[in-house]
Protein backbone atom coordinates (compact mmCIF):
# COMPACT_ATOMS: atom_id res chain seq x y z
CA UNK A 1 0.00 0.00 0.00
CA UNK A 2 1.59 3.28 -0.87
CA UNK A 3 2.34 5.56 1.93
CA UNK A 4 0.09 8.82 0.51
CA UNK A 5 -2.89 10.65 1.57
CA UNK A 6 -4.92 8.69 -0.48
CA UNK A 7 -4.91 4.62 -0.17
CA UNK A 8 -6.71 1.37 -1.72
CA UNK A 9 -8.41 -0.78 1.33
CA UNK A 10 -8.12 -4.21 0.77
CA UNK A 11 -10.54 -6.42 0.00
CA UNK A 12 -13.03 -8.04 2.36
CA UNK A 13 -15.88 -7.34 5.13
CA UNK A 14 -15.21 -4.44 7.57
CA UNK A 15 -16.53 -2.44 10.13
CA UNK A 16 -16.32 0.98 10.27
CA UNK A 17 -16.12 2.87 13.38
CA UNK A 18 -17.19 6.18 14.16
CA UNK A 19 -15.93 8.79 15.90
CA UNK A 20 -14.72 7.63 19.28
CA UNK A 21 -13.73 11.06 20.79
CA UNK A 22 -11.58 9.48 23.77
CA UNK A 23 -14.28 7.43 24.81
CA UNK A 24 -12.35 4.37 25.82
CA UNK A 25 -15.10 2.46 27.16
CA UNK A 26 -17.67 2.61 24.54
CA UNK A 27 -14.61 1.42 22.04
CA UNK A 28 -13.89 -1.71 24.00
CA UNK A 29 -17.65 -2.54 24.50
CA UNK A 30 -18.52 -1.98 20.92
CA UNK A 31 -15.08 -4.00 19.79
CA UNK A 32 -16.33 -7.38 22.22
CA UNK A 33 -20.07 -6.58 20.31
CA UNK A 34 -18.28 -6.85 17.04
CA UNK A 35 -16.79 -10.17 18.35
CA UNK A 36 -12.63 -8.83 17.51
CA UNK A 37 -10.59 -10.55 20.26
CA UNK A 38 -8.23 -7.68 22.22
CA UNK A 39 -5.36 -8.42 19.32
CA UNK A 40 -8.26 -7.36 16.51
CA UNK A 41 -8.31 -10.61 15.21
CA UNK A 42 -11.79 -11.69 14.19
CA UNK A 43 -12.68 -15.65 13.57
CA UNK A 44 -14.67 -14.57 10.46
CA UNK A 45 -11.06 -12.34 8.45
CA UNK A 46 -13.16 -9.20 9.38
CA UNK A 47 -11.48 -6.18 9.43
CA UNK A 48 -11.67 -2.59 11.70
CA UNK A 49 -12.01 1.12 9.93
CA UNK A 50 -11.62 3.96 12.35
CA UNK A 51 -13.01 6.95 10.54
CA UNK A 52 -11.12 9.59 12.56
CA UNK A 53 -11.52 11.58 15.42
CA UNK A 54 -9.96 9.16 17.79
CA UNK A 55 -9.70 11.68 20.61
CA UNK A 56 -10.48 15.31 22.71
CA UNK A 57 -13.57 15.86 24.47
CA UNK A 58 -13.48 11.95 26.40
CA UNK A 59 -12.17 11.05 29.53
CA UNK A 60 -9.46 8.47 27.92
CA UNK A 61 -7.50 9.88 24.32
CA UNK A 62 -4.51 7.99 24.89
CA UNK A 63 -5.98 4.72 25.37
CA UNK A 64 -8.18 4.97 22.54
CA UNK A 65 -5.12 6.39 20.17
CA UNK A 66 -2.82 3.25 21.61
CA UNK A 67 -5.68 1.10 20.42
CA UNK A 68 -6.15 1.73 17.17
CA UNK A 69 -2.54 1.62 16.71
CA UNK A 70 -2.31 -1.30 18.21
CA UNK A 71 -4.83 -3.25 15.88
CA UNK A 72 -3.58 -0.56 12.80
CA UNK A 73 0.27 -1.64 12.93
CA UNK A 74 -0.89 -5.51 13.65
CA UNK A 75 -2.62 -5.71 10.14
CA UNK A 76 -6.56 -6.19 11.63
CA UNK A 77 -7.09 -2.38 11.28
CA UNK A 78 -7.18 0.65 8.99
CA UNK A 79 -7.65 3.97 9.65
CA UNK A 80 -8.05 7.67 8.57
CA UNK A 81 -7.47 10.78 9.73
CA UNK A 82 -9.87 13.15 11.02
CA UNK A 83 -10.21 16.97 12.07
CA UNK A 84 -9.00 16.59 15.43
CA UNK A 85 -5.87 14.49 14.42
CA UNK A 86 -5.23 17.26 12.33
CA UNK A 87 -5.62 20.00 14.76
CA UNK A 88 -3.42 17.65 16.75
CA UNK A 89 -0.47 17.27 14.12
CA UNK A 90 -0.51 20.90 13.67
CA UNK A 91 0.15 21.99 17.30
CA UNK A 92 -3.48 23.65 16.82
CA UNK A 93 -5.49 23.77 20.54
CA UNK A 94 -8.74 23.11 20.02
CA UNK A 95 -11.23 23.04 23.01
CA UNK A 96 -11.64 19.51 24.18
CA UNK A 97 -7.56 19.19 23.74
CA UNK A 98 -6.52 19.59 27.10
CA UNK A 99 -5.48 16.06 27.35
CA UNK A 100 -2.37 16.78 24.69
CA UNK A 101 -1.68 20.45 25.08
CA UNK A 102 -0.85 21.58 28.39
CA UNK A 103 -2.01 25.53 28.09
CA UNK A 104 -5.49 24.13 27.41
CA UNK A 105 -5.43 21.77 30.41
CA UNK A 106 -6.64 24.37 32.96
CA UNK A 107 -9.46 25.76 30.82
CA UNK A 108 -10.76 21.97 29.49
CA UNK A 109 -11.46 20.90 33.42
CA UNK A 110 -14.63 22.92 33.47
CA UNK A 111 -16.10 21.18 30.85
CA UNK A 112 -14.40 17.47 30.13
CA UNK A 113 -12.82 16.57 33.32
CA UNK A 114 -11.41 14.32 34.26
CA UNK A 115 -9.23 13.03 31.54
CA UNK A 116 -6.21 11.14 31.09
CA UNK A 117 -3.46 13.22 29.99
CA UNK A 118 -0.49 12.07 27.77
CA UNK A 119 2.95 12.83 28.82
CA UNK A 120 5.61 13.87 26.26
CA UNK A 121 6.85 10.33 25.81
CA UNK A 122 3.00 9.83 24.53
CA UNK A 123 2.77 12.73 22.93
CA UNK A 124 5.90 12.23 20.86
CA UNK A 125 4.49 8.18 20.14
CA UNK A 126 0.80 9.50 19.17
CA UNK A 127 2.53 12.03 16.45
CA UNK A 128 4.25 9.68 14.80
CA UNK A 129 1.74 7.24 14.21
CA UNK A 130 -0.69 9.71 13.10
CA UNK A 131 1.51 10.88 10.70
CA UNK A 132 1.31 7.37 8.94
CA UNK A 133 -2.66 7.45 8.38
CA UNK A 134 -4.02 8.79 5.10
CA UNK A 135 -6.96 11.17 4.84
CA UNK A 136 -9.01 8.66 2.10
CA UNK A 137 -9.33 4.91 1.52
CA UNK A 138 -11.06 3.77 -1.19
CA UNK A 139 -11.91 0.66 -3.13
CA UNK A 140 -14.47 -0.43 -6.27
CA UNK A 141 -17.45 -0.48 -3.84
CA UNK A 142 -16.57 1.80 -0.74
CA UNK A 143 -15.27 4.90 0.19
CA UNK A 144 -13.86 6.29 3.42
CA UNK A 145 -13.27 9.82 4.21
CA UNK A 146 -13.98 11.55 7.39
CA UNK A 147 -15.96 14.75 6.50
CA UNK A 148 -16.47 14.76 3.05
CA UNK A 149 -16.23 13.34 -0.47
CA UNK A 150 -15.11 16.45 -3.12
CA UNK A 151 -13.58 14.60 -6.20
CA UNK A 152 -11.53 17.78 -7.11
CA UNK A 153 -9.79 17.98 -3.18
CA UNK A 154 -9.09 13.91 -3.19
CA UNK A 155 -7.39 13.95 -6.41
CA UNK A 156 -5.39 17.19 -5.12
CA UNK A 157 -4.07 15.07 -2.03
CA UNK A 158 -3.76 11.84 -3.94
CA UNK A 159 -0.13 11.49 -4.34
CA UNK A 160 0.64 13.51 -1.44
CA UNK A 161 3.28 11.29 1.46
CA UNK A 162 1.49 11.19 4.60
CA UNK A 163 4.09 12.50 6.50
CA UNK A 164 4.10 15.89 4.22
CA UNK A 165 0.30 16.53 5.00
CA UNK A 166 0.83 19.08 7.23
CA UNK A 167 3.41 20.72 5.05
CA UNK A 168 0.64 20.79 2.53
CA UNK A 169 -1.57 22.22 4.81
CA UNK A 170 0.43 25.31 5.55
CA UNK A 171 1.20 25.83 2.43
CA UNK A 172 -2.90 25.72 1.52
CA UNK A 173 -3.52 28.40 4.82
CA UNK A 174 -0.69 30.61 3.18
CA UNK A 175 -2.40 31.28 0.02
CA UNK A 176 -5.37 31.55 1.62
CA UNK A 177 -3.85 34.09 4.10
CA UNK A 178 -2.56 36.25 1.20
CA UNK A 179 -6.20 36.11 0.01
CA UNK A 180 -7.68 37.57 3.32
CA UNK A 181 -4.45 40.28 3.22
CA UNK A 182 -6.06 41.13 -0.24
CA UNK A 183 -9.42 41.63 1.60
CA UNK A 184 -7.64 43.48 4.52
CA UNK A 185 -9.78 40.20 6.60
CA UNK A 186 -7.24 40.25 9.31
CA UNK A 187 -7.69 44.10 9.69
CA UNK A 188 -11.07 43.87 9.83
CA UNK A 189 -11.37 40.97 12.32
CA UNK A 190 -8.86 42.44 14.45
CA UNK A 191 -10.81 45.93 14.62
CA UNK A 192 -13.81 43.62 15.05
CA UNK A 193 -12.18 42.21 17.73
CA UNK A 194 -11.67 45.21 19.91
CA UNK A 195 -15.23 46.51 19.13
CA UNK A 196 -16.80 42.88 21.04
CA UNK A 197 -14.92 42.71 23.78
CA UNK A 198 -15.41 38.70 24.74
CA UNK A 199 -13.95 35.47 23.68
CA UNK A 200 -15.45 33.30 21.51
CA UNK A 201 -15.48 30.30 24.43
CA UNK A 202 -17.52 32.80 26.24
CA UNK A 203 -20.70 31.23 26.26
CA UNK A 204 -22.92 33.37 28.00
CA UNK A 205 -21.63 36.68 25.43
CA UNK A 206 -23.26 35.90 21.92
CA UNK A 207 -21.24 37.89 19.63
CA UNK A 208 -23.01 39.76 16.85
CA UNK A 209 -22.64 38.93 13.59
CA UNK A 210 -19.02 39.17 12.71
CA UNK A 211 -18.52 39.48 9.19
CA UNK A 212 -14.85 39.39 8.84
CA UNK A 213 -14.60 36.54 11.18
CA UNK A 214 -16.78 34.45 8.96
CA UNK A 215 -15.44 35.31 5.87
CA UNK A 216 -11.95 34.16 7.05
CA UNK A 217 -13.41 31.28 8.20
CA UNK A 218 -15.02 30.25 5.10
CA UNK A 219 -11.87 31.21 3.13
CA UNK A 220 -9.94 28.69 5.03
CA UNK A 221 -12.17 25.33 5.13
CA UNK A 222 -13.91 25.42 1.94
CA UNK A 223 -10.55 26.26 -0.15
CA UNK A 224 -8.21 23.58 0.81
CA UNK A 225 -8.27 20.53 0.22
CA UNK A 226 -7.16 19.07 3.68
CA UNK A 227 -9.86 20.84 5.63
CA UNK A 228 -12.72 20.27 3.38
CA UNK A 229 -11.92 16.57 3.57
CA UNK A 230 -11.59 16.79 7.05
CA UNK A 231 -14.03 19.23 8.13
CA UNK A 232 -16.55 19.83 5.12
CA UNK A 233 -18.12 22.13 3.67
CA UNK A 234 -19.68 25.61 5.29
CA UNK A 235 -21.48 28.10 4.66
CA UNK A 236 -21.95 31.84 6.72
CA UNK A 237 -24.72 31.30 8.86
CA UNK A 238 -27.30 34.10 9.18
CA UNK A 239 -26.82 34.41 13.19
CA UNK A 240 -23.90 32.87 15.56
CA UNK A 241 -24.24 30.15 17.43
CA UNK A 242 -22.08 27.85 19.99
CA UNK A 243 -21.37 24.58 19.27
CA UNK A 244 -18.01 22.42 20.89
CA UNK A 245 -17.43 25.05 22.81
CA UNK A 246 -16.91 28.00 20.70
CA UNK A 247 -18.91 30.57 18.70
CA UNK A 248 -19.10 29.87 15.20
CA UNK A 249 -19.95 31.86 12.29
CA UNK A 250 -19.88 29.11 9.45
CA UNK A 251 -22.57 26.47 9.49
CA UNK A 252 -21.94 22.89 7.65
CA UNK A 253 -23.43 22.25 4.27
CA UNK A 254 -25.02 19.05 3.36
CA UNK A 255 -22.28 18.45 0.50
CA UNK A 256 -24.24 14.42 -0.13
CA UNK A 257 -27.10 16.59 -1.59
CA UNK A 258 -24.47 17.53 -4.92
CA UNK A 259 -22.83 13.65 -4.62
CA UNK A 260 -23.32 12.29 -7.84
CA UNK A 261 -20.94 9.04 -8.00
CA UNK A 262 -22.56 5.75 -7.79
CA UNK A 263 -19.89 4.59 -5.27
CA UNK A 264 -20.98 4.69 -1.77
CA UNK A 265 -19.28 7.11 0.79
CA UNK A 266 -18.93 6.39 4.33
CA UNK A 267 -18.11 9.67 6.93
CA UNK A 268 -18.10 10.46 10.51
CA UNK A 269 -18.00 14.00 11.99
CA UNK A 270 -21.50 15.09 11.42
CA UNK A 271 -22.87 14.30 14.84
CA UNK A 272 -25.84 12.33 13.88
CA UNK A 273 -28.64 11.59 16.51
CA UNK A 274 -29.75 7.57 17.25
CA UNK A 275 -32.87 9.30 19.56
CA UNK A 276 -34.50 12.37 19.57
CA UNK A 277 -33.15 14.81 21.84
CA UNK A 278 -34.68 17.83 23.58
CA UNK A 279 -32.36 19.58 24.45
CA UNK A 280 -30.10 22.55 24.26
CA UNK A 281 -26.67 20.92 24.16
CA UNK A 282 -25.76 22.19 20.68
CA UNK A 283 -27.70 24.72 18.65
CA UNK A 284 -25.87 24.22 14.83
CA UNK A 285 -28.18 22.72 12.78
CA UNK A 286 -29.40 19.19 12.49
CA UNK A 287 -28.40 18.26 8.84
CA UNK A 288 -30.31 15.14 10.01
CA UNK A 289 -33.36 16.15 11.25
CA UNK A 290 -35.94 15.02 8.43
CA UNK A 291 -33.47 12.09 7.72
CA UNK A 292 -33.94 8.53 9.70
CA UNK A 293 -30.99 7.53 11.83
CA UNK A 294 -30.74 4.11 10.33
CA UNK A 295 -30.77 5.50 6.60
CA UNK A 296 -28.44 6.50 3.77
CA UNK A 297 -28.76 9.98 2.62
CA UNK A 298 -27.89 12.12 -0.41
CA UNK A 299 -28.88 12.70 -4.39
CA UNK A 300 -27.75 8.67 -4.80
CA UNK A 301 -28.84 7.38 -0.74
CA UNK A 302 -25.58 6.41 -0.74
CA UNK A 303 -23.76 8.57 1.33
CA UNK A 304 -23.79 6.98 5.00
CA UNK A 305 -22.70 9.43 8.21
CA UNK A 306 -21.78 6.93 11.00
CA UNK A 307 -21.00 9.49 13.68
CA UNK A 308 -23.73 8.67 16.21
CA UNK A 309 -22.26 11.55 18.86
CA UNK A 310 -20.50 9.69 21.33
CA UNK A 311 -18.10 13.05 21.39
CA UNK A 312 -20.95 14.60 23.37
CA UNK A 313 -20.99 12.01 26.50
CA UNK A 314 -19.14 14.69 28.49
CA UNK A 315 -21.85 16.52 28.50
CA UNK A 316 -23.84 14.03 30.47
CA UNK A 317 -21.14 13.71 32.93
CA UNK A 318 -20.99 17.33 33.18
CA UNK A 319 -24.87 17.89 33.97
CA UNK A 320 -25.42 14.34 35.32
CA UNK A 321 -28.10 14.21 32.69
CA UNK A 322 -29.43 10.66 31.72
CA UNK A 323 -28.18 11.36 28.51
CA UNK A 324 -25.75 8.39 27.83
CA UNK A 325 -27.51 6.36 25.39
CA UNK A 326 -28.45 9.35 23.21
CA UNK A 327 -24.10 9.84 22.77
CA UNK A 328 -23.21 6.15 21.27
CA UNK A 329 -20.41 4.66 19.49
CA UNK A 330 -21.51 3.17 16.38
CA UNK A 331 -20.08 0.66 13.33
CA UNK A 332 -21.44 0.15 10.20
CA UNK A 333 -20.80 -3.68 8.43
CA UNK A 334 -19.77 -3.86 4.93
CA UNK A 335 -21.09 -5.13 2.91
CA UNK A 336 -23.97 -6.48 5.12
CA UNK A 337 -25.08 -2.62 5.72
CA UNK A 338 -25.32 -3.59 9.53
CA UNK A 339 -25.41 -1.22 12.26
CA UNK A 340 -23.92 -2.15 15.79
CA UNK A 341 -24.21 0.56 18.70
CA UNK A 342 -21.98 -0.11 21.91
CA UNK A 343 -24.57 -0.84 24.00
CA UNK A 344 -25.13 -3.73 22.19
CA UNK A 345 -28.57 -2.24 19.72
CA UNK A 346 -28.10 -3.91 15.75
CA UNK A 347 -30.18 -2.24 13.15
CA UNK A 348 -29.85 -2.53 9.66
CA UNK A 349 -29.73 0.23 7.48
CA UNK A 350 -32.43 1.67 5.29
Amino acid sequence: MKNTLVQTLPKGPIDIVGDIHGEYKALCALLEHLNYADNGMHPQGRSLVFIGDFCDRGPNSPAVIAKVKQLVQAGHAFAVLGNHEINLLRSDAKPGSGWFFSNRAASDKENYAPFVSANKQQRDKIRAFLTQLPLVLERDDIRIVHAAWVDRYVNAVREIPTNEMVQAFNQWQSQLLAQAQKEQLLQKKQKEAQQWPYHLEDKNHQPPMLKAHARLDILKRNHNPIKVLTSGVERVTDTPFYVSGKWRFAQRMPWWDEYNSTIPVVIGHYWRKLYPLNSNWVSAADLFQEIHPFAWHGRNKNVFCVDYSVGGRWIARKYQHSLKKHFQLAALQWPEQRLVFANGLTANTL
